[in-house]
């Protein structure tokens, strides 16, 4: 039962994982169409999880590291969860 319930969770990072990186991705087509209509959809699902770096992680030279570190961040709890 734990097993399935560590998995679960380690297949939700691991979405959320690749969530992020589209959304990364996206940001640098802000003014197509297409990449607006999709960003406006994942923006409101990983935003709350990127404002808690951003808070504390300012921009440098106009780039934002905050997803780096969430992303690093994100894959050493689910590395955590798989080593359980």
């Amino acid at each position: 039962m734990i097993e399935l319930i560590v998995a679960t969770i380690a297949n939700f990072l691991q979405i959320y994982f690749v969530l992020i990186i589209i959304r990364v991705l996206l940001s640098w087509f802000q003014t197509a169409n297409w990449a607006y209509q999709t960003m406006s959809f994942i923006s409101p699902i990983t935003d709350p999880y990127l404002n808690i770096f951003r808070s504390f992680i300012p921009p440098l030279g106009g780039i934002d590291l905050s997803p780096m570190v969430a992303i690093l961040l994100l894959q050493f709890v689910q590395g955590a969860l798989v080593a359980i």
